[in-house]
């Protein structure tokens, strides 16, 4: 079993940055890929970015590329999100997993799942 707590998140004006927190308990995180999704009201959850347990391997989808970061520290059980130039269509809740799978955007191959933190970029 795995916890993730997620934090981070807030108010911020278009172009703004943000970094996202996701400590992690439990079993032993190097174990494990991770992944940050976002959802909105109404809409499924996306994938948004992800990294492999060593961190030597990261993949983003293509509306956050070269503005979104993602790493990871083993020592310390957490992943990152380094979000900059923000746009108001990030505007989400942002929740962070973790996965068997090294390299998967499939959120059904994420076994664990924080709480979400809520991100809201204005215009």
């Amino acid at each position: 079993q795995v916890q993730l707590v997620e934090s981070g998140g807030g108010l911020v004006q278009a172009g703004g940055s943000l970094r996202l927190s996701c400590a992690a308990s439990g079993r032993t995180f190097s174990d494990y890929g991770m992944g940050w999704f976002r959802q909105v009201p109404g809409k499924e959850r996306e994938f948004v970015a992800l990294i492999s347990n060593s961190g030597g391997n990261t993949y983003y989808r293509d509306s956050v590329k070269g503005r979104f970061t993602i790493s990871r520290d083993n020592a310390k059980n957490t992943v990152y999100l380094q979000m900059n130039s923000l746009k108001p269509e990030d505007t989400a809740v942002y929740y962070c997993a973790a996965s068997n799978y090294q390299l998967t955007w499939y959120s059904a191959e994420y076994h664990y799942w924080g709480q979400g933190t809520q991100v809201t970029v204005s215009s």
